[in-house]
């Protein structure tokens, strides 16, 4: 060890903590200049010691024994990758409480309980610093939470998870059914054995979570995200978003109400038109736009996800901490003074795609056009497709309450007319060139 350096305490030693050793050893020097101090590995908390994995370490720098590595008097930053609630959450306080900094990629403990986790930062004086825990190589919460610190936030619209990017773009280019495109992903390493954490929305959820918080100076956890999946998305509906001009994404949005007084955090597939930007985010690339007052629109665009690009980050924050470490002060802290609400997603306003399976005879749409009027859903356009028993009303709505338009679609299965909704939507981002 270095006289003068800076110790790092690792937790987890998988995709991207192998990933972060490799980088502190290859860019060892590089890091000393930018720091101000060598930046030097004191220990790798792994589960098993045996275990292959993808970096060279010194077997004397593991352990099993995490709790010992982070209350080392020796260790200035613990970094934690090893993700879920527990025991990261438990050794994170302990770190603090020890004096540590905490350089952490926890998406899910954060938008679980990232009160407690940045109290224990509070209370101790320690940095906290998760770059990585959204969108992968991206640098987005720092802009957020540094550079626009002087802005006023409106919107933050994007595609922040990998995986479901990933098979959306392959239904809409192949033609691919879910099935079909989600095991491709698999194959490919980019969605896991068990992917529901990705295809259910759970992981965009988590990170829309964090974006809120930081956007819009208040507290919001997973538990208040509005969250739908994409394993209803059929090769059906792909097929009919682009012969509309249109293309499916799944896309965590955080917004302002046009009052200000609350903001809508939601994750759900939508339809965006072909001319947007996010339409041309490809494979399993993340892009993120935000809207503010003065600043005006902002986009963030790189690998979302990966040991290397995640690892990136995570040397980002190792630099920052290092740097606050070295001249004794800190990052910035948790910012909830706004403390607005989360409204419900009834209240949500935006524009709905809506497919019906009709009896094609007079009436049909005179009838079903009343439906939508009687919950003031303005209807914007209007096609049928096929005739007979195959008889199909689409309609794409003007803007309307996620509430409204829930009573017209019960409404609408009440009818004799109509044999089955076969199809709705969310259609977003035409308010954005």
């Amino acid at each position: 060890m270095s006289e003068g350096a800076l110790k790092v305490a690792l937790l987890g030693c998988g995709v991207v903590g192998s990933q972060v050793v490799r980088l502190l050893g290859e860019q060892a020097d590089d890091l000393a200049a930018r720091v101000g101090a060598p930046v030097e590995l004191a220990g790798v908390a792994v589960r098993r010691l045996g275990r292959r994995r993808d970096a060279e370490i010194d077997p004397a720098l593991l352990t099993t024994d995490a709790e010992a590595l982070v209350t080392r008097d020796d260790v200035d930053i613990v970094v934690e990758v090893i993700g879920g609630i527990e025991p990261a959450r438990s050794l994170i306080l302990s770190a603090m409480a020890h004096g540590k900094s905490v350089v952490t990629a926890n998406k899910a403990l954060l938008a679980e309980d990232g009160a407690t986790v940045h109290g224990a930062a509070r209370t101790h004086g320690s940095d906290l610093y998760f770059e990585a825990s959204v969108a992968g190589a991206i640098p987005l919460l720092r802009p957020l939470r540094e550079s626009m610190a002087g802005d006023h936030v409106r919107r933050v619209l994007g595609i922040v998870n990998g995986t479901t990017n990933y098979i959306l773009d392959k239904m809409d280019s192949t033609g691919a059914s879910f099935a079909d495109a989600l095991e491709e992903a698999q194959a490919l390493g980019y969605a896991e054995a068990d992917p529901t954490a990705d295809v259910e929305g759970f992981d965009a959820a988590a990170k829309a979570a964090i974006l809120a918080g930081i956007a819009f100076h208040s507290r919001v956890t997973a538990a208040d995200v509005h969250r739908e999946g994409i394993t209803e998305i059929s090769a059906a509906d792909v097929a009919s978003a682009r012969a509309m001009g249109y293309v499916i994404k799944l896309l965590a949005i955080c917004a302002r109400s046009d009052d200000g007084r609350s903001i809508g955090v939601r994750v759900h597939p939508a339809m965006i038109p072909r001319s947007h930007p996010l339409a041309g985010v490809r494979e399993a690339y993340n892009a993120v736009f935000v809207e503010a007052r003065s600043a005006g629109r902002l986009m963030f665009y790189g690998a979302g996800a990966g040991g290397a690009p995640t690892a990136s980050a995570v040397l980002g924050d190792i630099v920052a901490v290092g740097r606050n470490r070295l001249a004794r002060t800190r990052g910035p802290e948790e910012s909830t003074y706004a403390d607005l609400r989360v409204h419900p997603m009834g209240d949500t306003v935006t524009r709905y795609h809506v497919s019906l399976d009709v009896a094609d005879k007079p009436g049909v749409l005179a009838r079903v056009a009343e439906t939508f009027a009687r919950h003031d859903v303005s209807i914007q356009t209007v096609q049928q497709e096929g005739r007979g028993d195959d008889a199909r009303l689409v309609l794409v709505t003007h803007r309307a309450s996620d509430a409204a338009l829930s009573a017209t679609i019960e409404e609408l299965r009440d009818l004799d007319i109509v044999r089955a909704v076969a199809g709705l939507m969310r259609v977003e981002g035409d308010d954005t060139p």
